[in-house]
């Protein structure tokens, strides 16, 4: 056709042209015909087909009806009458509602014998699923069978996401949305028809949150893990600590203190410098065990949150900003909320090269606290290949609460952690 029009713009008479285009015209649409109809899911001509058939019978027999009952009420009610017309119109299209429903069910099973195939074995899982006889994880293979696609593949899209899986964590990418209220839930790789993915929503919903709750479950267990080694790691330090520390040079001032006391009569012994040098191995030995009482609990929290905050701000060699509420808050929210701030404030300081970093921690209206680190460092943060915010993870969620870590390359790093704080 663009061949035709063409020539007429150009040379306004017959050539070679036209008779091109007219020749591609006329092979070519019998071809694609052809082709739609061998290969009905290149244009889902099946679908088509039925719907011409189901409308065709449908007008058919709606004019019929309409025929009939518009000259039995013209001859009764008189010729005419456009309120007859229009009662008659609205009667026979209520009535033919639910005939053109079994109808076209009728005529998919004849023309679109897929679609009807799918619908029913989607159909029968689910009542296999409530009857406690079949896992909602078999759809990939029920669709599989009723589709005869052997390549066939459903993803779902778990919370927070934003790649379709399948149920073994492989990637799964292009087909028919899955969609539940709007919102896409899953994926199905392969020719499927739209009322058939639509159909399978309430199924694929249903793997997604097992899903999710399988996760949720693993990441548990691995958190349980994690605290059990960190717990037993921390128990062998303070032991080797206590040990090589403070423990040593209280048996040292015990053996300084026994030996004055031998000699304090004779003067064998300086008794003065004895005592001296024990004073200055008791300092000692008081300074290695405040230390370590640092490590459990930071001694600055005895102030409160607030205080421990600015003590940090003091020590970080960069920019802090915080703001808190001066409500006095549970101990082990104040060391949780503590331990993210450290932890974060060291790794942009130490790892992202980071010129500011802002603290934000303040208590939301639904009872939790909200504590926010945001810095303008390289990013790239993984709380998977390092322990420090693998641990802070798994110490917020002891508490109840969630960590968040947004990390793009050259993005900067926010660390986000939200606790309970109801007391």
């Amino acid at each position: 056709m663009l061949l035709c029009w063409a020539n007429y713009l150009l040379f306004g008479e017959l050539t070679a042209l036209i008779w091109v285009g007219l020749a591609a015209l006329s092979l070519g649409v019998p071809s694609l015909t052809a082709l739609a109809i061998l290969r009905h899911d290149l244009y889902d001509v099946d679908r088509t087909t039925s719907a011409v058939v189901t409308w065709g019978l449908l007008t058919a027999g709606l004019l019929a009806v309409y025929s009939t009952v518009s000259l039995t009420g013209g001859l009764a009610l008189g010729r005419g009458s456009a309120v007859v017309s229009a009662g008659v119109t609205a009667l026979v299209a209520v009535v033919l509602v639910p005939a053109k429903n079994r109808l076209r069910r009728s005529v998919d099973r004849r023309f679109y014998p897929v679609r009807e195939r799918a619908l029913s074995a989607v159909t029968a899982l689910e009542r296999e699923v409530h009857a406690g006889r079949a896992r909602p994880e078999q759809l990939e293979e029920v669709l599989r069978d009723a589709l005869r696609q052997p390549g066939l593949r459903v993803g779902f899209l778990l919370p927070g996401g934003t790649e379709f899986h399948d149920t073994a964590g492989t990637p799964v990418a292009g087909g028919t949305e899955v969609r539940l209220a709007g919102r896409p839930i899953g994926i199905i790789d392969g020719p499927c028809p739209h009322e058939v993915a639509t159909a399978s929503a309430p199924l694929v919903e249903t793997v997604r949150l097992r899903l999710e709750l399988r996760q949720a479950l693993g990441e548990v267990e691995a958190s349980r893990g994690r605290l059990l080694r960190t717990g037993y790691r921390e128990r062998r330090r303070l032991e080797r600590d206590l040990h090589d520390g403070a423990q040593s040079r209280l048996v040292s001032l015990g053996m300084a203190l026994r030996l004055a006391q031998r000699h304090l009569d004779d003067g064998s012994v300086d008794i003065d410098g004895l005592l001296d040098q024990a004073v200055a191995e008791l300092g000692t030995a008081v300074a290695e065990l405040r230390e370590l009482a640092h490590g459990l609990r930071p001694s600055s929290l005895d102030d409160g949150l607030g205080p421990a905050l600015e003590s940090l701000a003091l020590r970080a060699p960069v920019l802090l900003d915080w703001r808190l509420d001066g409500r006095v808050l549970p101990d082990a929210v104040a060391t949780t909320a503590y331990y993210v701030a450290s932890e974060a404030v060291t790794n942009s300081v130490k790892h992202a090269d980071a010129t500011y970093i802002g603290v934000v921690v303040g208590e939301d209206g639904d009872g939790t606290l909200r504590v926010t680190i945001r810095d303008d460092g390289r990013g790239g943060a993984d709380p998977h290949r390092g322990s420090g915010l693998a641990g802070l993870r798994d110490r917020v969620a002891a508490l109840g609460g969630m960590l968040h870590i947004t990390s793009g390359p050259g993005n900067g790093t926010t660390v986000e952690a939200v606790l309970p704080c109801e007391s």
